[in-house]
């Protein structure tokens, strides 16, 4: 039986992967893979947990037993362990913590398993750093996101002091320019578009507009 199809959607910190990623999966059906929640919530659990990320064994064991589920509590929510966990993991913590987790090994191959297991009929949209170029090689269409540091920065702003979280527009701007260092520079799954990719700069682009390239993207992959 022929797998399912998947749309793999790369690209940074706010470039706008998880808004794209799930209007692209109302608007065909698909199930939904948020891949760098699983690697905020890991970041956030080893923090609770006080476990330090320079024991890779203890990360690794950690993240093969969360329990971590999606869309509970309404669209775009996550819970660990019955909890909700949507806004700790959206804050610069959980930002902050997924980017290092994601640059252990060990943690990368115990969540590997748990992401494959998404794909499954109609298809799935995969909403990640290295969904195109790691997780899912064979997707049918892969898109990489991309925007100015200074547009995806103003973005985070917009979207904490909307949740009521205290931000720093400079500060945020700083952070994200050094996860982008970091992210593309490590040594695992590095931050880059699959040589397949299409990318899509969408700085001066609306949500409606980025999305009609995915889809006609796909219709016609």
């Amino acid at each position: 039986m022929s797998k399912a199809p998947v749309i793999a959607i790369d690209g940074p910190s706010g470039s706008g992967k998880g808004t794209i990623a799930s209007r692209v999966a109302e608007a065909l059906g698909f199930s939904l893979l948020d891949s760098g929640a699983l690697y905020r919530v890991l970041g956030v659990a080893c923090h609770q947990h006080n476990i330090d990320l320079a024991d890779a064994a203890a990360v690794a064991k950690l993240a093969r037993r969360l329990d971590i589920q999606f869309g509970l509590s309404g669209e775009g929510s996550v819970c660990l362990d019955g909890e909700d966990v949507s806004l700790v993991i959206r804050t610069d913590l959980g930002s902050d913590m997924a980017s290092k987790v994601g640059a252990i090994e060990a943690a990368r191959e115990a969540l590997f398993a748990r992401q494959l297991d998404f794909r499954k009929a109609p298809g799935l949209v995969a909403d990640g750093r290295d969904m195109g170029t790691t997780v899912f090689p064979d997707a049918t269409l892969k898109i990489f996101l991309t925007a100015s540091a200074e547009e995806r920065a103003q973005r985070r702003y917009k979207q904490l002091i909307g949740k009521g979280i205290d931000a720093i527009l400079p500060a945020l701007l700083r952070d994200l320019k050094e996860r982008d260092r970091r992210d593309s520079e490590r040594a695992v799954s590095p931050l880059k578009p699959a040589e397949d990719a299409i990318v899509i700069d969408t700085t001066d682009l609306t949500i409606d507009q980025v999305v009609k390239q995915v889809l006609e993207h796909y219709s016609s992959a």
